[in-house]
């Protein structure tokens, strides 16, 4: 649907609403266009291959009626959902349609639509809302491994005598396979880091310069290899000293500790980042709550089927299957089902309150703003600005887009407005039961606006 379509929304008793949708004549026609070609390739007519069959002669055939009753039917749950998605709307039902079929296809054509939708939460004042925040700072363990990790970068391999391989040893080995026709010499292995496989890396432990050990692994297809490994060399990294010279000689600093204090820095950005996305995760879970909102209907449906979609992809990813993937996670398909409901029932019920935080706060994007998020983007990834917004308008992601944006800002808004609280104190508060809690959804982690995902 286009930015040209027209909605008019009468709002009825008990959460129904009236949608009246002007379907402009481009989108008639192609709706038309698309029923004749079905129709064409399932419509039999002697002289006719499928699919050939000429426009008049398929009306002819099958009637005028029947093709816009095709057209109308393939096409209305679109032009519905859409013009529900724009004007904000949340169904929990199929709608019920009321129309006349189109007299032309080269005229603008309208239907009605009536149906019930999700009551909008009644949303309290966030500013009284208490939600726990981290507040970030860098462990000391995590400088010292930063240093250690720049320590051995610059690390010196010596040989060592006198003992076998360790675990944190580079070793040079040959390696012979098939009675010695394949073989490779003086290959090196620096154990812990995966570059072979684990059989070989557990394999080697414990063995003396100039032994010789076989080695049997499995293959990808199921088949078993031995290889035969001989150990020539075994080397230890000797780390440098953690001084001024280390600083000057690894990084761009002259002394430890200018050093020190730029990983401290860093680390601190990183940690203040995740703990604020974390803290707005939070918030957004307590409207949640505080709301009561109890989501339903064919979103969560949809959006259940996405998240399972979403799943079999990743795991496919990996080479492995669903059935396998919840044999290993010891779920049966109802648990799985079940629990990617309730993921898809808060991650709605996220959204339904962070449009009433929008509607509440005023909140409204301009198309430039829209733009110059596209604009940033596109110049991120070397991308061209113009056709990117072109293809969001003509897609109709522009206006999705514009509504992400919209719920972030309503995020930004609440998250600035509610009471911070140490993180320590708000988890002693939430051990104290209370009826209300009985209900909370269950914390998991999903898409919240500015946390870099998309909903």
């Amino acid at each position: 649907m286009n930015d040209s379509v027209a909605v008019q929304v009468e709002e009825l008793p008990e959460n129904r609403v009236r949608l009246t949708v002007q379907v402009p004549s481009h989108d008639v026609h192609h709706a038309v266009e698309h029923a004749a070609t079905d129709l064409a390739a399932s419509v039999k007519i002697p002289g006719f291959r499928k699919g050939k069959v000429p426009r008049q002669v398929l009306i002819q055939r099958v009637g005028k009626e029947r093709l816009m009753t095709e057209a109308v039917e393939s096409h209305i749950g679109g032009w519905f959902w859409n013009a529900a998605t724009a004007s904000r709307l949340r169904p929990v039902e199929q709608p019920e349609y009321d129309f006349e079929l189109p007299a032309s296809e080269d005229e603008d054509w309208q239907f009605t639509a009536t149906v019930s939708v999700q009551a909008k939460p009644e949303l309290p004042d966030w500013s009284t809302l208490e939600v726990g925040a981290i507040e970030p700072e860098v462990p000391e363990e995590l400088v010292e491994r930063e240093l250690q990790a720049l320590q051995s970068t610059v690390a010196e391999l010596v040989p060592v005598d006198g003992r076998p391989v360790g675990p944190d040893d580079t070793v040079v080995v040959d390696l012979t396979s098939g009675g010695g026709a394949d073989s490779r010499r003086d290959y090196v292995i620096e154990l812990g880091r995966g570059a072979v496989v684990e059989e070989i890396e557990h394999g080697l432990l414990g063995l003396d310069a100039g032994a010789t050990k076989e080695i049997s692994f499995e293959l990808a297809d199921g088949s078993i290899q031995t290889v035969s490994v001989t150990v020539k060399e075994i080397k230890e990294k000797v780390l440098p000293p953690l001084d001024d010279e280390l600083a000057r000689s690894a990084s761009e600093f002259e002394t430890l500790a200018e050093l020190r204090g730029e990983i401290e820095s860093r680390l601190l950005a990183q940690i203040a980042e995740e703990t604020e996305a974390q803290f707005r995760s939070d918030v957004v879970d307590a409207l949640v709550v505080a709301s009561r909102v109890d989501p339903s209907g064919p979103l969560v449906e949809v959006r259940t089927r996405e998240l399972l979609r979403g799943l079999a992809r990743q795991v496919e990813a990996r080479g492995v299957s669903l059935d396998t993937y919840l044999a290993m996670t010891g779920q049966s398909p109802d648990e799985l089902l079940t629990r990617l409901h309730e993921e898809a029932a808060l991650s709605v019920a996220r959204e339904l309150v962070l449009e009433a935080a929008a509607d509440k706060a005023g909140i409204a994007v301009s198309d430039d703003q829209v733009e110059a998020l596209v604009r940033e983007q596109a110049d991120a990834v070397g991308e061209d600005a113009d056709e990117a917004i072109a293809g969001l308008r003509e897609s109709g992601r522009f206006e999705t887009l514009r509504e992400d944006i919209r719920l972030r800002d309503a995020l930004d808004r609440v998250a600035s407005e509610v009471k911070r609280i140490p993180k320590e104190l708000a988890a002693a508060r939430e051990a104290i039961w209370t009826p209300e809690k009985e209900k909370a959804p269950s914390d998991t982690k999903l898409w919240t606006p500015g946390s870099g995902g998309k909903p």
